[in-house]
């Protein structure tokens, strides 16, 4: 990061979550080549609302049942999720929501 007054952890997640910002959530998102469109802003703020709800960061199965009951079934599953942040998206998109590394992944 070129901004010194961001602390990340190790892997590159926020340690002061005040700290995020859409425009960083798009600098974050370049550094591993998303760009990120409305499909990837609906995931994103929808993480933010369970963080701030539940202050847990969710893996896979939380994120997925969060998804389908505030986006519908078509978008609750995880191979949509994974076209959106391929990989872990669960680690990815917490990562880009400025949100702590989800516990139970890897």
């Amino acid at each position: 990061m070129t901004d010194n007054t961001l602390v990340l952890d190790e892997e590159g997640y926020l340690l002061n979550l005040q700290d995020w910002t859409p425009e960083l959530a798009n600098q974050l998102a370049q550094e591993v080549e998303i760009e990120l469109t409305d499909a990837h802003w609906e995931i994103i703020y929808l993480l933010r609302d369970f963080y701030e709800e539940f202050e847990v960061s969710p893996a896979m199965r939380p994120l997925v049942k969060a998804v389908s009951k505030k986006l519908g079934a078509e978008k609750g599953r995880s191979i949509y999720l994974m076209t959106l942040f391929p990989g872990s998206p669960p680690k990815l998109a917490a990562k880009i929501a400025g949100l702590p590394k989800p516990a139970n992944c890897l």
